[in-house]
């Protein structure tokens, strides 16, 4: 009777996948199984796919603060893919898009030479904070992803930014529902990044 080599263990072995991000990854308002990474494992494994989401999301987490911790957040834990979701606060907060470029560039960087293959997931500035602002900002995701040649997620609340169904009292974190529609939208680009590797 052969046994199960190494490669057979690791083929076994689920999908790791981080989930880099702030409130709106975290679960803000909601029952902690209603969060985006537990029901993006959930589809992942309802299409088949053995996968395990970490939840890398803190409450009001700029890019500054997510670079800040990734060092950590690898330490001891590899995840084979990360979806990057960073930025809202940034816009919300009216920063220099320039710094909130600088620190998305170091976040790919660091992931990249850990080997990790990522999932950009893009944002829009707030419409208040004027054109010249949102045409900056908005700019730069697709334009790191170029540069870093990851896939990209143009906008990770598609379909749900400023639908008050969707949406919890605040008008800005999604609800369950809500939560359930970026799943849905994002899970092709989730699969093509796990897929690509196959």
């Amino acid at each position: 009777m052969l046994l199960p080599g190494p490669a057979t263990a690791a083929a076994e072995a689920p999908v790791h996948i981080l989930t880099l991000g702030d409130s709106l990854t975290a679960g803000y308002g909601l029952p902690s199984d209603q969060a985006f990474p537990v029901k993006l494992q959930a589809a992942l494994k309802a299409k088949g796919i053995d996968a395990v989401v970490d939840n890398g999301g803190v409450s009001g987490d700029t890019t500054a603060g997510g670079l800040a911790r990734l060092d950590w957040t690898l330490q001891g834990n590899k995840p084979a893919y990360a979806i990057v979701e960073l930025g809202a606060n940034d816009g919300l907060r009216g920063l220099d898009p320039a710094t909130t470029r600088a620190n998305l560039d170091a976040i790919l960087s660091k992931l990249q030479a850990a080997g990790v293959r990522v999932l950009l997931a893009g944002m829009y500035a707030p419409p208040n904070l004027g054109r010249d602002y949102g045409r900056e900002f908005n700019a730069i995701y697709p334009a790191l992803a170029a540069k870093h040649k990851v896939a990209l997620y143009p906008f990770f609340l598609d379909g749900v930014a400023a639908n008050p169904a969707l949406n919890q009292a605040d008008g800005m974190h999604p609800s369950a529902a809500g939560v359930d529609v970026i799943v849905e939208r994002i899970l092709p680009a989730v699969t093509r990044l796990i897929d690509h590797d196959g």
